[in-house]
């Protein structure tokens, strides 16, 4: 039996020309670095050379010509898709975790991403379904859509064959030529609350519609949206946020920074066909929905 190509974009043994490292210094910072014959790496702390790097394991400390100390690894999932070139803004690290764990996505799943951006959340995506499953990515911006392909091929350093990058509107394209039924949707646009519908069409009873949104309007429309629609399960709404901790003998205590809000995280599943979902009992507070409010589907349980 063949080998399974290796696409999950780790790379083993030596360093090879036309391969991104990570440098970092001893004050923690962090340089990324495309190798090249014969190539240099210049700093306000010297040269590192190239050379020095290649045909040789990562994990080394190399000097630079002012006698600055640089680590040598390659980057991890997380780093790449933080430092790598981009169009649109990226989905951060831990945002993509949560998406991938709350989303189920799992090997071998048919997947829909929207839209692709720089290409971060489809590398998680890709590396989660692996060879065996689907993803299709749509981006309307054709310019977004060129630095994610570069990006998805820099990482895995190929094609990776379960993914299809298609230029256009999601909703129209999907209208214009439905595909098979998909396991999950994972939506990060300005507008997802006009993709319900369509989602509704080519989700399976049970898949998972995620959406990522930036602000409390749009978490807000997508939430009410799924709920009118009643083709979905109760919408819960989720953020993530990451403090780091510095730890220096008896200093314990938390960095002064870290990753707050970035966006928030929408998850609902798809009832099947015909199904309606229950209608919610806890009572909205007072004045939640305006004074006209007379409940979902005309049911009268405002406060």
């Amino acid at each position: 039996m063949a080998d399974q190509p290796d696409l999950s974009g780790v790379r083993r043994g030596d360093l090879c020309p036309g391969e991104r490292v990570t440098l970092s210094d001893p004050k923690g910072r962090r340089h990324s670095v495309v190798l090249a014959e014969g190539g240099k790496f210049h700093t306000a702390r010297g040269i590192v050379d190239h050379d020095e790097l290649l045909h040789r394991p990562e994990g080394r400390v190399v000097r630079s010509t002012g006698g600055t100390e640089f680590l040598v690894l390659r980057p991890l999932l997380g780093e790449f898709t933080t430092s790598m070139p981009r169009g649109a803004a990226v989905v951060y690290p831990k945002d993509a975790a949560q998406i991938v764990v709350d989303a189920d996505i799992f090997p071998g799943a048919r997947v829909i991403e929207a839209g692709a951006g720089s290409g971060a959340l489809t590398l998680s995506l890709l590396r989660a379904i692996g060879p065996t499953g689907r993803l299709i990515s749509y981006e309307r911006r054709e310019d977004f859509a060129q630095v994610a392909a570069k990006n998805v091929r820099n990482f895995l350093g190929s094609e990776h064959p379960a993914w299809t990058l298609i230029t256009g509107d999601l909703v129209e394209r999907l209208a214009a030529d439905p595909p098979d039924p998909v396991d999950r949707m994972v939506l990060d646009m300005l507008a997802p609350w006009d993709c319900v519908d369509a989602a509704g069409e080519v989700l399976i009873p049970g898949g998972v519609f995620c959406c990522y949104v930036a602000t409390v309007t749009q978490l807000g429309r997508v939430i009410e949206t799924l709920r009118v629609h009643g083709g979905f399960t109760e919408p819960e709404a989720t953020e993530s946020i990451i403090r780091g901790w510095q730890a220096e003998g008896l200093a314990i205590r938390p960095k002064h920074s870290m990753i707050g809000h970035t966006g928030f995280l929408i998850t609902s599943r798809r009832l099947a066909p015909g199904q309606t979902a229950p209608a919610r009992k806890r009572r909205p507070a007072p004045g939640a929905y305006g004074a006209d409010y007379e409940g979902p589907r005309g049911s009268s349980d405002a406060g």
